[in-house]
């Protein structure tokens, strides 16, 4: 993730003209020598070995946080403390509350904030956005979401960090919790949320798995709507299953992140023969036609980066507001203890009135 952040950090200004100019000056790792190494890859100026360095020094201005989940705060509120703009990962710590006291001091301190869900900066989901806002689906009711994959799907593989409550958190669900951005983004928010979790592997060749392999949920939204939530990370055969479909009054739209460049829109009042119609991302989108020309070639991965990091320098620069910051993501957050309650409780949980702890605690 950190090379993924530095390639963006160095293409935004070559993609978007009009992006300030972003120097990377000084990048940290847990050795020294290693940090040296990647610094002059990845065409940092400077580097060092300890973090602390990094939030201390005055001729940085904004702090990049890619590490496991467990540094996440610690390295954010420090950022903060020295008045540093801040681009974290998610999930932005590994408990609902250590995550609002974050969204409470970026706004205490006036520092512009952003967390890395670079779905929701795919140009599909703005067109996603625009359709629903102008009421070409009507009133949305339903929201079906997926986000599985098969990364840890074979029980001989080592789990890593990402297995253990201290330095994960949630499993399934804090790694693949990209769906609720999306859901947040173009449906609102949760009110309400009655979930499921599981450990499928219990053991892995590096030791006990402490979190949860996959999780399920039903969810009521602000808007009416209701809908369901699935999160996997053995689920064989998905690579990248971010799926999320949208019912609504008048029509439907279907979007999957392994077709990223591609959105389906179905009107309940279109001529026969019935059935969704393809809309594939092209040059009349602002942010796909500053990559490409030519509609139809395709965005990746990395390219989602870009637009992010594009986001984060022009709100520094103008000192406005970037999304989504710690504020939402907080609100992400809050919803994902509140399925952790829901879970230990055994029922439907108010998402404001959620207990709002470290997710370290068994489900």
């Amino acid at each position: 993730m950190g090379r993924t952040h530095a390639l963006a950090a160095h293409t935004a200004k070559l993609v978007f003209p009009s992006s300030a100019e972003l120097q990377c000056e000084l990048l940290a790792d847990f050795d020294a020598s290693r940090a040296a190494e990647q610094a002059a890859l990845l065409g940092f100026r400077r580097s060092t070995g300890d973090w602390r360095e990094v939030v201390a020094d005055p001729r940085i201005d904004i702090v990049d946080v890619c590490t496991p989940n467990h540094l996440h705060y610690p390295m954010a509120k420090a950022a903060l403390e020295q008045g540093k703009h801040v681009f974290c990962e998610k999930p932005l710590a590994l408990g609902a509350d250590e995550s609002r006291e974050l969204a409470t001091l970026a706004a205490a301190r006036g520092c512009i904030t952003m967390v890395g869900f670079n779905y929701v900066k795919n140009p599909v989901i703005s067109i996603a956005k625009e359709l629903i806002d102008r009421g070409e689906i009507g009133q949305v009711r339903h929201v079906r979401g997926t986000h599985v994959e098969d990364y840890l799907a074979d029980p001989l593989r080592d789990g890593g960090w990402r297995t253990r409550r201290s330095l994960a958190g949630l499993g399934a669900l804090g790694d693949l919790c990209h769906i609720l951005s999306l859901t947040q983004r173009l449906v609102g928010e949760p009110t309400e949320v009655c979930a499921d979790f599981q450990t499928v592997i219990p053991e892995r060749p590096d030791g006990p798995v402490e979190n949860e392999d996959q999780m399920h949920a039903l969810l009521r939204f602000e808007c009416g709507a209701i809908g369901t939530i699935e999160c996997s990370r053995i689920a064989w055969g998905r690579k990248n299953g971010l799926t999320l479909e949208i019912s609504g009054s008048a029509g439907s739209l279907f979007f999957d992140q392994e077709r990223q460049n591609e959105l389906w829109l179905y009107h309940a009042d279109g001529e026969a023969p019935q059935g969704f119609r393809r809309i594939l991302l092209g040059n009349d989108q602002p942010d796909y036609a500053a990559f490409c020309p030519a509609s139809g070639h395709g965005l990746g991965f990395n390219d989602l980066k870009v637009i992010e990091m594009r986001d984060l320098v022009a709100a520094v620069a103008i000192g406005a507001p970037a999304w989504p910051d710690f504020a939402a993501a907080a609100r992400i957050d809050a919803v994902t203890a509140a399925m952790v309650e829901s879970c230990r409780k055994g029922g439907w949980v108010n998402v404001a009135g959620a207990v709002t702890g470290n997710t370290r605690r068994d489900c």
